[in-house]
C-alpha cells in the first residue's frame, strides 16, 4: 500500500498539510477528492518523492520513502505519476519516441514495450502519430502509456478528467479499472463525485490541508461543504 503518517507540508511559511494520515490500498483504486486548493496535488506529489514532507513521513509497500538520489530512483520505477496537463510529462515528437523515453532511460527494472502498452491504453497503431496532432484525451492516454512502460506497481493520477467530456470520462473509468483488475494500485484525485463513485474503491475527502472523511462509499458526503463538483459519468 501506500501510506503517509502525521504527514506535514507547507510552501514557505503557508501551510498546506497538516497532519495526514492517507492509505491507499493495494490493486484497488483510491480516490482523493477535495476543492481546488485543498493540497491533493501537493498531497499526490508526496508519493513518489517529487516533494518531501516537512514532518512526518511516506511508506510505499512498508517501506519508508527516503530522499538521496538512489532512493528515489527506486521509488519512481515503483510510484508512476501521471500530471494533469499532458503537456507538462510528454517530452517527444511521435507518440513511440514519448512512451519508450522513460524505459530508454530507467536504469534496472523491466520496461514493458511500446507497443503492448499503446494496446493497454487504447492507442494500438499510433506509434508514428505526433503527440501535438493528437486530441487531450489521446494525450493523457500516451502520459499514461509513458509510465505504464516503466512498469511500476503503483499509478498516481492527478485530476486525470481535466478537459474530458463525457464520453473521455467514460472511457477513462474503464481504462482505470481495466489496469486495476491487471494489480495495478491506483491513487485518483477529483473533485467530481460522480466520476470518483464509477472509479473507486475507497475513498479520501480532502479539506483545507486535513482529513475530513474517508471510507468506502461518497454515499452521504455533503459536496458543497466540501467544495466538490456534480458531474454524471
Amino acid at each position: 500500500m501506500i501510506e503517509t503518517v502525521d504527514l506535514h507540508f507547507g510552501y514557505g511559511d503557508q501551510s498546506v498539510l497538516r497532519g495526514v494520515d492517507f492509505t491507499a490500498q493495494s490493486a484497488a483504486v483510491t480516490v482523493l477528492l477535495g476543492r481546488n486548493g485543498a493540497g491533493k496535488s501537493s498531497l499526490l506529489k508526496q508519493f513518489n518523492g517529487l516533494l518531501e514532507p516537512d514532518r512526518g513521513h511516506v511508506e510505499i509497500g512498508g517501506e519508508r520513502l527516503e530522499y538521496d538520489s538512489d532512493s528515489l530512483k527506486a521509488v519512481r520505477r515503483r510510484v508512476g505519476f501521471v500530471f494533469q496537463q499532458p503537456e507538462d510529462q510528454l517530452v517527444a515528437p511521435t507518440v513511440e519516441q514519448d512512451v519508450a523515453f522513460g524505459p530508454h532511460n530507467m536504469e534496472g527494472g523491466e520496461a514493458k514495450s511500446v507497443s503492448r502498452t499503446l494496446e493497454r491504453v487504447g492507442l494500438a497503431g499510433y506509434e508514428d502519430r505526433l503527440c501535438s496532432r493528437l486530441s487531450n484525451g489521446e494525450r493523457k492516454r500516451v502520459a499514461l502509456a509513458g509510465v505504464l512502460a516503466m512498469n511500476p506497481d503503483y499509478v498516481v493520477l492527478d485530476e486525470p478528467t481535466a478537459g474530458l467530456d463525457g464520453e473521455g470520462t467514460r472511457a477513462l473509468v474503464d481504462l482505470i479499472r481495466g489496469l486495476t483488475d491487471e494489480g495495478i494500485t491506483f491513487v485518483v484525485s477529483t473533485h467530481y463525485p460522480g466520476f470518483a463513485s464509477a472509479v473507486g474503491d475507497a475513498f479520501t475527502v480532502l479539506d483545507d490541508g486535513e482529513i475530513a472523511y474517508r471510507g468506502a462509499t461518497l454515499e452521504g458526503i455533503d459536496a458543497e461543504r466540501y467544495g466538490l463538483r456534480r458531474f454524471g459519468v
